[in-house]
């Protein structure tokens, strides 16, 4: 399976399959909010020795100024966290506050240190500065399991974790998923979404995508990962949250490259969640709706 990079509107993710015969099973997402009564709402800034340069953290003290070779840092945090928060507070929670943390902070950054819950009005305004102790290393576990825990009994569950580089935990956060998803499954756990938005220049995509495609034996898809350079709008981040029995359109259909019909909706409607199959070498797909024209490259 893979992930398409470059997905153009209004598609919110797009994933291809390539089968034994050289055709390509698709399946796409059309971006939309959800909407989900009683849902809490999260965002959870790494906090780890690595990240303070990205908090515009002075480095190099007296020797860089004695030197004169001190210099001006931005910090890259505070913009992306307050768009984060201030949207999932007006558009998601249902108190109109999303609770902040630092996780990664302390020894081994195994802690969590709570910023507050903030109201879309004080995240705009709020500076997003390091935490008190940064951690020593980039444990996820702990963040996870505070707002699992935390918001244990609200109907739905959206947390944004945004980091920088490698975790140190990868293996415990995915036999925790794993577990956490049978539950859901089960009807032990409410359901929630994970999604981890990568800052920087070091980002290991690598393990954000192991999560993303973690196999839990469900059907529950707990993780998603963006890029915060490559989000185009916030609504990116709600990607992978498909109501899969929403409509967006009466009628429709894709079509390939040489313009036949692959998947007709007329009688069933367009839904938010499509799947189909694409001949053998077809380099895009078509999305037709009311008159409209949508092209998705599929390299």
């Amino acid at each position: 399976m893979a992930q398409l990079k470059t997905v153009v509107e209004p598609f919110g993710e797009v994933n291809v399959y390539p089968q034994a015969d050289a055709s390509v099973r698709v399946t796409a997402t059309i971006l939309m909010e959800p909407r989900r009564e009683g849902t809490q709402t999260g965002i959870a800034l790494d906090g780890s020795g690595s990240m303070s340069a990205l908090y515009a953290t002075e480095a190099g003290g007296f020797f860089s100024s004695f030197f004169g070779k001190k210099k001006t840092q931005t910090n890259e945090i505070t913009p992306v966290a307050q768009k984060v928060c201030a949207y999932l507070a007006r558009k998601l929670d249902a108190d109109g506050g999303t609770t902040c943390t630092y996780w990664a902070t302390g020894p081994g950054g195994s802690q969590v240190e709570v910023i507050g819950d903030l109201t879309g009005e004080q995240a705009e305004t709020h500076f997003f500065g390091p935490p008190r102790n940064f951690g020593t290393g980039t444990q996820l576990l702990p963040a996870v399991r505070y707002f699992v825990d935390r918001f244990k009994d609200a109907p739905w569950g959206f947390y944004v974790f945004i980091t920088d580089g490698e975790l140190h935990d990868l293996e415990s956060v995915k036999r925790y998923s794993v577990q956490l998803a049978k539950d859901v499954a089960s009807g032990k756990r409410r359901p929630l979404k994970f999604v981890l938005i990568g800052v920087g220049d070091n980002i290991n995509e690598g393990q954000m995508e192991q999560l993303d495609d973690l196999d839990t034996g469900t059907d529950i898809d707990l993780w998603d990962h963006k890029l915060a350079a490559h989000l185009r709008v916030l609504q990116d981040i709600f990607a992978e949250v498909v109501d899969k029995n929403a409509r967006v359109a009466d009628k429709g259909k894709i079509l390939d490259a040489a313009d036949r019909v692959v998947k007709n909706y007329s009688d069933t409607g367009v839904p938010a969640f499509l799947e189909f199959t694409m001949p053998a070498g077809s380099p895009f797909f078509t999305l037709e709706v009311e008159g409209q024209r949508v092209r998705q490259e599929l390299k």
